[in-house]
This record gives C-alpha cells, sequence and structure tokens, in this order.
C-alpha cells in the first residue's frame, strides 16, 4: 500500500497543474492581496469603508487581475520552471492591473462619492497592492518549488542515487542541474574544476570545488563525498583526459559523459543515455569542421549508392547521407542480416527516407548491372572489401576477387551508367604495404585512377569522376582492436596484445564519413585523397586504459598478453599526411597524395590477369604478380616474403 501511494504521489508531483487552476489560483491570491492591503490600511488609522466600498474593492481587483493574467497569459508559465523572466512578466501584470484599477477609480470619482473613503490614503493603497499581490504571487510560487523539491527528494531513495560532481562551470554544466533534477540514478552534489588558486563559489545552491594536481584532487574526495565525475560534452573529456580523468581512474571515480541534446528523447529532459566515458572519447579528436552547407547542396535530390552497406564505414555513410535529405538511397551488401538490421535502423529513425536495400556482391557483374540499371545512382561509395589483415594473408584469392575484381565491377558501371561520382574507400595500409589486404587496396586504387584518368584524356568514354580516400583504423569498427579488448576484459582476461611497441592511428567513424564526404565534393576527380589521423596510438596503452576505465588494474586484475605480430602485421604505420608525400587542399585535414600513374590497359591487363589466378586459386602466380605491379609490396612476417626477390626479378 505505501509503495502504492508513493508511485501514485510521484506522479502527482510530476504533472504540471493545468493552466486553469493556475489561473484561479493566481486571482485568488491577488484578491487576497488587495483584501489585506484595505486592513492593512484601515488598521493604521484610516477610513473604514462599508461592506459596500469593500466588495466594490474587491469585485475591481478580480477584474482588473483577470483580464491582465489573460492578456499576458501568466498562467501558462509552469511554476516549478520559475525564471527571472518569468519574475518579470508577473510584475508586468500587477503593474497594468495597478494602472488600470486606478484610472478606474480616479475616473469614477468625480461622479460619485461612493470611493471617496477609499481617497483617504488612497495611494498608499495602491503601493501597498503592488506590493503585497507581487510579493504574495511569486512567494507561493517559491513555497511550492521548495514544497515539491523536498517531497520528491523525500520519495526519491537517496541510498540508491550516485552523487556526482560535474566538471567546469559553463552554460552548458550549468545546465546539467535542470536535466538531472528528476534522474532515477544520479544526483549532482556540486561541480569541479581545473584552478590553482580558486576562490569559492556557487552555482545555484551547490559548491563549485578545484583541483590543481592528483593530490588535491585525493584531498576533495575524502572530504566531498562523491562517487562519478560528470562531464558536459565530449570535448571536456579529451580536454581532461591525461589530468582529471587519469585523477578519477586512479581513485576509483567513474568517468561519465551526458548526452546531446539530440540523443535525448523528443520532449524529454531525462539524462537517460548518460554513460561511463569510453576509450573512444579519449582517443578521439576535437569535432572536425566540414562545409556542411556545400555537402547538402550536393548530395540534396541525388540517388546514392553505398557498397558494402551494412558494414562499418558504409552504414555510417548511410546515416549521414539520410541526414542530407538524398532523393534514394541504394545499400548494397551480401550480408543478410547485418542489412537487415541496418534497414530497421533506417526505417526507425528516418521514416520519410525513400531507400532501397539490396542484397548484392561486387564479385557478381549481373546483380551490379540490375541495381545501376533499375536505380541509375548518380553517386556511389565503394565501401565494400574484406579488410582484416591475417586473414586476408591466408586467402589472398578472396582479397583479390572483393577487393581488386570487386572496385573493378564497380568502376565499370559507374562509367557505363553515367554515375556523376564514385567515391572509393581505400586504407592507409595501401601505403608501401606489407601484406595482402594492403596490396589489394593498392591495386584497386590504381585501377580506380588509371580509368579515371583515361576518361579525362578522352581514350576512354564516360563522365564519371573518380575519388579515393584513404585513412587508418577506425575506432569501434567490426572486429577491430577495442571491442575485441572490451571483450576480453568483460570475460576477466587476458587482453592480447600483439607486440608491447606497435602503434597504430585512430579515428572515429562518423568523423571519417565527414572527412570522406567532405573529399567528395571538393574533388575535381582521380584524386586520391589521405586523412590527417592525428598522433598515433601505442596498442598497449590502449589496453591498459581500457582496463582501467573498467575500474580495474593492469597486470593484477586483468593481466596482459603478447602474441607476436601476426602475419602480414606492420609495428608502426605509414603516416598519410606527409608534406613530403602530399599536397595541400583548403581543408586543414585533407591532403592530395602524390602517387605514380598507371596507364588504363596495363591497369585493365594486371586485373583481368589477377581475376583468372583468384579464380583458379594459384596463389604463388597472384602474389607474384601483385608485387610485380606494386614494387613497393615488401611482405612483414608473411610466408609471401620468398615471393619478394622472385618478383623483382
Amino acid at each position: 500500500m505505501r509503495e502504492r501511494f508513493i508511485v501514485k504521489f510521484k506522479q502527482l508531483l510530476s504533472q504540471h497543474l493545468s493552466a486553469k487552476v493556475v489561473f484561479a489560483m493566481d486571482i485568488a491570491l491577488s484578491v487576497f492581496a488587495s483584501l489585506l492591503a484595505a486592513l492593512c490600511v484601515v488598521f493604521a488609522g484610516g477610513p473604514r469603508p462599508g461592506w459596500a466600498v469593500m466588495l466594490g474593492w474587491l469585485g475591481l481587483s478580480f477584474v482588473c487581475s483577470a483580464a491582465f493574467y489573460l492578456f499576458l497569459r501568466t498562467y501558462k508559465v509552469i511554476i516549478r520552471h520559475l525564471t527571472v523572466v518569468d519574475v518579470m512578466l508577473y510584475t508586468l501584470a500587477v503593474f497594468l492591473k495597478e494602472i488600470a484599477v486606478t484610472v478606474i477609480l480616479l475616473a469614477i470619482r468625480s461622479f460619485s462619492g461612493f470611493y471617496n473613503v477609499l481617497f483617504g490614503n488612497f495611494w498608499v493603497l495602491i503601493l501597498l497592492d503592488f506590493v503585497l499581490t507581487l510579493f504574495i504571487i511569486v512567494g507561493t510560487r517559491i513555497i511550492m518549488i521548495n514544497f515539491y523539491n523536498v517531497m520528491l527528494n523525500r520519495l526519491r531513495d537517496n541510498g540508491k542515487l550516485d552523487p556526482v560532481l560535474v566538471y567546469g562551470t559553463s552554460d552548458k554544466s550549468a545546465s546539467l542541474i535542470e536535466r538531472l533534477r528528476y534522474s532515477k540514478h544520479y544526483k549532482i552534489v556540486g561541480f569541479i574544476e581545473y584552478r590553482q588558486n580558486g576562490l569559492k563559489s556557487i552555482i545555484g545552491d551547490l559548491q563549485v570545488y578545484h583541483f590543481s594536481s592528483e593530490k588535491s584532487f585525493k584531498e576533495l574526495k575524502e572530504k566531498v563525498y562523491f562517487k562519478d565525475i560528470l562531464f558536459p560534452i565530449e570535448d571536456d573529456v579529451r580536454r581532461e583526459r591525461g589530468r582529471l580523468v587519469d585523477y578519477a581512474v586512479s581513485a576509483g571515480v567513474k568517468v561519465l559523459v551526458a548526452p546531446t541534446i539530440d540523443e535525448l528523447c523528443p520532449g524529454s529532459v531525462r539524462l537517460s543515455n548518460i554513460r561511463e566515458v569510453q576509450i573512444e572519447d579519449l582517443l578521439g579528436r576535437h569535432e572536425i569542421k566540414i562545409s556542411l552547407d556545400e555537402i547538402q547542396s550536393y548530395f540534396h535530390g541525388k540517388t546514392v549508392m553505398v557498397t558494402g552497406a551494412a558494414g562499418s564505414i558504409g552504414s555510417e555513410i548511410c546515416r549521414q547521407m539520410a541526414q542530407l535529405r538524398v532523393e534514394k538511397l541504394i545499400l548494397f551488401d551480401n550480408a543478410e542480416t547485418p542489412m537487415h538490421n541496418i534497414r530497421l535502423e533506417l526505417e526507425s529513425k528516418f521514416p520519410e527516407l525513400q531507400f532501397v536495400p539490396v542484397i548484392g556482391d561486387v564479385r557478381q557483374v549481373s546483380r551490379l548491372d540490375f541495381a545501376f540499371r533499375k536505380f541509375h545512382p548518380q553517386v556511389v561509395f565503394h565501401a565494400a572489401a574484406y579488410k582484416h589483415v591475417p586473414l586476408m594473408e591466408e586467402n589472398p584469392c578472396e582479397a583479390a576477387l572483393v577487393n581488386v575484381v570487386g572496385s573493378r565491377n564497380v568502376a565499370d558501371k559507374c562509367v557505363e551508367y553515367d554515375v556523376e561520382k564514385m567515391v572509393m574507400i581505400s586504407t592507409d595500409k595501401a601505403v608501401n604495404p606489407t601484406n595482402i589486404m594492403g596490396c589489394t587496396k593498392r591495386l584497386a586504387e590504381i585501377y580506380v585512377q588509371s580509368l579515371g584518368m583515361a576518361i579525362a584524356s578522352g581514350r576512354i568514354q564516360g563522365k564519371t569522376k573518380f575519388v579515393t580516400t584513404r585513412f587508418g583504423n577506425v575506432l569501434g569498427s567490426n572486429g577491430s582492436v577495442i571491442p575485441r579488448f572490451r571483450e576480453q576484459i568483460l570475460a576477466g582476461g587476458p587482453v592480447t596484445v600483439t607486440h608491447p611497441d606497435i602503434t597504430r592511428f585512430f579515428m572515429t567513424i562518423p568523423e571519417a564519413c565527414r572527412l570522406v564526404m567532405e573529399a567528395a565534393t571538393m574533388s575535381t576527380g582521380n584524386q586520391i585523397f589521405v586523412f590527417d589521423m592525428g598522433e598515433s596510438v601505442k596498442i598497449d596503452t590502449l589496453a591498459r586504459r581500457m582496463i582501467e576505465l573498467a575500474g580495474l588494474v593492469p597486470d593484477v586484475d586483468i593481466k596482459i598478453e603478447y602474441t607476436g605480430l601476426r602475419p602480414g602485421e606492420k609495428l608502426y604505420e605509414e603516416v598519410l599526411s606527409n608534406k613530403e608525400n602530399t599536397e595541400p587542399t583548403p581543408h586543414e585535414r585533407i591532403r592530395i597524395a602524390r602517387v605514380r600513374d598507371y596507364e588504363y590497359n596495363d591497369a585493365n591487363g594486371v586485373v583481368a590477369e589477377i581475376e583468372r589466378l583468384s579464380r583458379a586459386v594459384l596463389i604463388p602466380e597472384l602474389v607474384i604478380l601483385m608485387k610485380k605491379t606494386v614494387p613497393e609490396y615488401i611482405s612483414n612476417n608473411s610466408v609471401y616474403s620468398q615471393y619478394d626477390n622472385i618478383a623483382k626479378n
């Protein structure tokens, strides 16, 4: 019974008073204030009005109050969200009421002695009425707000609420007070910011605490009871990743980040999406600026096709295309379940989007022809590829068929059906490749670029422009290192790292896709764009940070094991955007790679031979041909190293 009462009372507290109730309440309070004002004048020695005069005075207060509360719509203000602006609105309403009362009383004074008794202390009465009315209306609201908060706090089980400190004192930080007011999980107990000599300050009724070192943070932890630190935005997390985040993790304090406004449920201010800070937040950089207007103008109203649409990169391109109001989106992929999942997502998030999922394989020319013939895409993003280095070392023929022959098939269909632009997704592993996967992507680049140059020179009829984009590892992609580490940590370890010194470049999937779209709009055709990947990350450090973020101690709670470099794997990835091997573009994060040009006829002949050897599963011959075509391909930690010298002869 008690639990049912609590639930009902919570529901009652969460509801707004109706506008009619608020309107009636305000009129009643105004009339009550006018009565108090008249009584104060009488008790101060003024003339005693009769009942008729008093009822006339109260009736006038009623009419004027109702008129201006209706006119200014003060009853629409939600009481528990009272602001200074709202108080000014009430002040104006009461002031106008007093003006109206004064004008009416002065007007009737000349022909009626009925109200003369009021004019003994008339201006005192009007002033008192103004002050008391405003005081009672605003004061009643403040009392109601405090009562509401007290009752809500009592009904909430404070023992189950995690006390949190909010990072910073910005507007976004302060707004979390209101956004977390009804949280069932978190309770703000103060704010925290970095400052050497901080003066005491307060936001709302909450203290702002300061830290300047790990020692001062630990002292604060002993003095103030809090379990979590909540960052209002992800940029703040990255700004503090080498300071407050480290201090918190080492002290066993959870680090949380609030969702952005567009992540919240429509019409809701509840922070149900608050999540713990993940390693992706610490590795990412500040938001990449792109020419959104130009991108939207270019893609708006176009039919866009994405191969590999169900993969990590392909699906994100689909999401961003959906936001650009394309005319139609064609999803092409051979993975049934992931395609089904992205279909359900698009149907839910973008109900107005016209899109078509097509199950197909880029190795099947007839299936590609069907998609191009039926839908006539104007822009094609080619993201379909085999990408896992060790797996492709074991299956080189399949890597060549998908990455090289499949790319040729897509490119040829783009030319045949007059596609405006084809954007191919490549990889940093195509730069001085040391493995099968990297070399197949370089061969795909060679074919696509040579075809584009042949069209530009008039040797082949067509109008398609080809754009290639290279970038490194994307955070959280299917089968990548971060999801793998996360699974190993959840299983209790060990976390397996190939080499203590191995490093990689990382970029988030959304920012990689934004740069792909930016490159697509700025390209004049046949360029290979490379992205600034920032600083490389040591994988061993990455693993240790992930363990710490999980609240565990590396090599104590979770062991780290070194398994050795896998076949074809590099210790260090190539830097994509060196000024020595690239040219600048208008975007500071995008550069154009300087690469050797290939004749189309030669490239076409090589791809045809690669297809023949791959279908016949003639692995030695295939690898030797790949090494001859891409002389910078030198195998690393691979059985194919034996063919390096043969290919040079």
